[in-house]
């Protein structure tokens, strides 16, 4: 939310070259500058509000509690009564990527500032299905006073879904920012612009231009350069990794272009030469567009590309329908691929010679000559024309779950793992889970959009889904119910000797599914439904005889935290598991290669939660 506190801020007169967006799509590897969390020097006279910790836990039941660890590596805002203020940096920034985690309050309310004029929201938007622009990950409204009461905001943008995750949760964010850009007479010529904003995995901002300064910005007069600021006098909230890449350099330039372009997709980069071009010339810009032929071609091109910054360079190439290499002062910049390509060389300031090849053999695609750059200080820049192809242009087929929605399919977990007999259950409430049929588990939940079905109907498919919204995984999956020896004896892998039978789901009233298996010659009823203001999916599984040494295997995670009180958060604060009744035994944390298991006896009945 807006801010009106704010120290005085020196802008730099530094003026920032235009960039243009990678039409490609492609992410920028460069390395990212980590902001050192081991004091706060950072930051320009930061307020007492602000403070460092090795640890930070929210209460899920109070209102902007934040219990701190001291320590470093984490930045914690405190704002409590009296005299918060935000946080700015010492560095000015114009073009900049922003990555970083960060952990909310229940009930907190923050933001981050680029320039310390448009705030990206952050806020505690637990279970809200349908966001706003005042909630997280949202570009918050501008203002104008002299308007009626009511319409006063204007212009902000709500995310594209609702990805966040509880208070006390870790919450990951990316964001891509273009500064305004302004002629010699400083006239702006260009609107500030979010390239994406990324939250937990999901594109909720997508190319959105500024028009100006958000709500609470340090002043209405628009710059090349800001710096970076966090408003700290809303709500207790905490951030580490934090990682910001500059650009600020002028990107390379390509000069002295020329053509060939010769008939046979096939020939290799040597066999050309002993051929009369079909058409040949200078050119402006690298494209495709030179001479008539649409396919079985050959394209190369020569000429020079300086730069002016020396260190490592990536170059991606886009050549649909055939085949591509860029080389550079002989040697390989990007080897030859197919369709696509991507390289990195090392180059020193000044003007380098380079030879770019581009055969064409599949009449199916369109010629299209992408190429890009990216290298210190320089953020992906788009060297030829914009007809660039994206080898594959589908239109997503997704799914949505205006209320309680069932669909079965292949399901693909991290380290190639494929449930084959998967049951996706989707809400209104846009909480969601997958279910496996063949061992009793739920391994995967999420929030957000439901599915993604491209896979499974586009063309002849291959029967699998994805989710839309924002996943977390609960591990490898395992049976859900084991008999053990003892507390420490290891998990099987499968349900192997266990008696295993399938018996599919029942539907109750809502359209929720239980399921129901034989297990060590129990039934058992496994039914989950989704929690009040979505806050997460609570399950309940029934045995119809108890049956000595059984184990109700709960998740595993790289780590797993007990807070207490029958909670517990599994992999660094990603997501909790609560015990709501397990008949008054208590859940085993132990070590399973290399990973943590929370696993728990079981008698007649269990019930427990997944909150995220």
């Amino acid at each position: 939310m807006y801010s009106m506190k704010y120290p005085p801020v020196n802008f730099s007169g530094k003026r920032f070259l235009a960039l243009l967006v990678c039409a490609l799509g492609f992410q920028n590897l460069m390395a990212q500058n980590k902001v050192p969390l081991n004091d706060l020097s950072f930051f320009q006279d930061p307020s007492s509000n602000w403070k460092l910790a090795t640890n930070v836990q929210a209460d899920l039941l109070q209102d902007e509690i934040l219990n701190v660890k001291d320590g470093t590596g984490i930045l914690v805002n405190l704002p409590g009564k009296k005299g918060a203020k935000d946080l700015f940096t010492k560095a000015n920034y114009g073009d900049v990527d922003i990555e970083l985690d960060y952990l909310m309050a229940k009930g907190s309310n923050s933001g981050i500032y680029l320039q310390g004029r448009y705030e990206i929201q952050l806020l505690d938007s637990w279970g809200v299905v349908n966001p706003k622009s005042g909630d997280n990950g949202g570009i918050y409204e501008r203002w104008d006073d002299s308007k009626p009461d009511g319409q006063q905001g204007y212009d902000g943008h709500a995310p594209r879904q609702n990805a966040s995750r509880a208070p006390g949760l870790w919450q990951h964010m990316k964001i891509s920012f273009q500064a305004p850009r302004f002629d010699a007479g400083g006239q702006k010529i260009s609107n500030a612009k979010i390239i994406y904003v990324w939250l937990n995995g999901v594109l909720i901002q997508d190319n959105v231009e500024l028009a100006g300064p958000t709500r609470g910005a340090i002043d209405s007069k628009e710059n090349v350069t800001g710096p970076l600021r966090i408003q700290g006098d809303h709500g207790a909230v905490a951030f580490k990794n934090i990682n910001i890449t500059s650009f600020d350099k002028s990107h390379p330039v390509l000069s002295n272009l020329k053509y060939q372009v010769y008939k046979g997709g096939s020939l290799t980069e040597t066999e050309y030469k002993k051929l009369k071009p079909e058409a040949e010339g200078s050119s402006t810009i690298l494209s495709s567009n030179q001479g008539k032929l649409t396919n079985d071609f050959l394209i190369r091109y020569t000429g020079n590309i300086k730069v002016t910054e020396a260190g490592e360079y990536e170059f991606k190439l886009s050549v649909p329908g055939g085949k591509g290499s860029l080389h550079i002062n002989g040697a390989d910049a990007v080897p030859q691929a197919d369709n696509r390509g991507t390289g990195k060389i090392q180059l020193q300031p000044g003007d380098h010679n380079f030879e770019l090849f581009y055969s064409k053999t599949a009449d199916w695609a369109k010629p299209s000559l992408g190429l890009t750059v990216a290298g210190p200080g320089i953020r992906e820049y788009l060297l030829s024309d914009a007809n660039v192809s994206s080898n594959d242009p589908i239109d997503p087929i997704l799914i949505n779950a205006p209320s309680n929605t069932i669909l079965r399919s292949f399901s693909d977990l991290p380290g190639g793992i494929r449930v084959t007999h998967g049951v996706n259950v989707g809400s209104a409430e846009q909480v969601h889970y997958t279910y496996d049929l063949d061992k009793g588990m739920i391994v995967e939940v999420w929030r957000g959009g439901f599915l993604d079905a491209t896979p499974m109907w586009h063309e002849r498919g291959d029967g699998s889904s994805r989710p839309a919204g924002s996943v977390l995984y609960l591990g490898k999956p395992v049976p859900a119910i084991e008999k053990l020896a003892n507390a420490q004896a290891a998990w099987a892998p499968d349900t192997a000797g266990t008696g295993y039978k399938p018996k599919g789901y029942i539907l109750n009233t809502n359209d929720q599914p239980a399921f129901r298996y034989i297990i060590y010659g129990s039934v058992v009823n496994d039914a989950s439904t989704i929690m009040d203001k979505g806050q997460g999916i609570h399950r309940e599984i029934t045995l119809q005889n108890p049956i000595d040494g059984l184990f109700a295997h709960l998740v595993t995670g790289d780590s797993v935290e007990d807070l207490g009180n029958g909670l517990y958060t599994v992999d660094n604060k990603s997501y909790y598991i609560r015990i709501d009744d397990a008949g008054g035994v208590k859940p085993i944390i132990r070590d399973a290669g290399g990973k943590q298991e929370l696993i728990i006896p079981i008698q007649k009945k269990l019930t427990y939660s997944i909150i995220f």
